[in-house]
């Protein structure tokens, strides 16, 4: 389906049925919940990107979490992922607020806009190829109606291969394709793509990341957000 604008874009990621063993099981996780979410109305669709429409700074993560994501509507919001991310983009002047629970509790983000390579909360939080696949030109669509990004942080590896696949797909070649570590960047046309370990519980505990890498990485990002902006304007 050909859209015009993010809006459009929006309910057709919403409204996505492509992959059933996704749909079978984002819908069972919002049926059987989680016992500390029981009283709550899970989500249980595909959740589209969310923020400022003139961001400068794209952020890039895997998938919504099946508790978080799947059940809040709206990407890294409700799980301790967003903790640590939204903190993040909140000490680094990106967000009016450091946390994160649910669609109305007034979070809005200034120059940045948060995505995922996949819609919908996978299984052990592996996607196949395919369904990796099949999500891929929802990321390349937000990336052509986002017209002032410039920066895109990469929340790991996965997310790293998602962004180049959505840039090559979009015309712009990478060649040799390069590497995703933790603070690596790399210039693809008019993007830099900046390299972060994910905010998951397993490298958030075991110290793998640490809060004051993350802060370093948007601090990063917002340098060159300014840095990028002045080098395309003045061609």
């Amino acid at each position: 389906m050909k859209v015009a604008n993010l809006a459009q874009l929006h309910e057709c990621i919403v409204a996505c049925r492509a992959c059933p063993r996704l749909v079978q099981w984002r819908e069972r996780v919002a049926r059987e919940k989680r016992a500390a979410f029981r009283d709550q109305q899970y989500w249980g669709r595909p959740v589209p990107g969310f923020g400022d429409p003139h961001a400068r700074l794209l952020v890039c993560g895997l998938a919504p979490a099946a508790h978080g994501g799947n059940r809040t509507g709206r990407v890294f919001t409700g799980d301790r992922s967003g903790d640590w991310l939204y903190g993040a983009l909140f000490r680094a002047g990106f967000a009016n607020q450091s946390t994160s629970t649910h669609r109305g509790d007034g979070l809005r983000l200034k120059d940045c806009y948060v995505s995922a390579c996949v819609r919908c909360a996978p299984p052990a939080n592996k996607p196949t190829p395919s369904e990796r696949d099949a999500c891929l030109p929802y990321l390349v669509d937000e990336m052509r109606f986002l017209t002032r990004v410039r920066v895109i942080v990469c929340l790991g590896a996965f997310a790293w291969d998602g962004a180049l696949r959505a840039l090559r797909t979009a015309g712009s070649i990478a060649a040799p394709k390069p590497r995703f570590g933790h603070g690596s960047e790399s210039v693809i046309g008019r993007y830099v793509l900046l390299g972060c370990y994910h905010p998951s519980q397993q490298n958030t505990f075991t110290k793998r990341l640490t809060p004051a890498m993350l802060d370093a990485v948007f601090r990063r990002a917002r340098q060159l957000v300014a840095q990028r902006v002045l080098e395309v304007s003045s061609r």
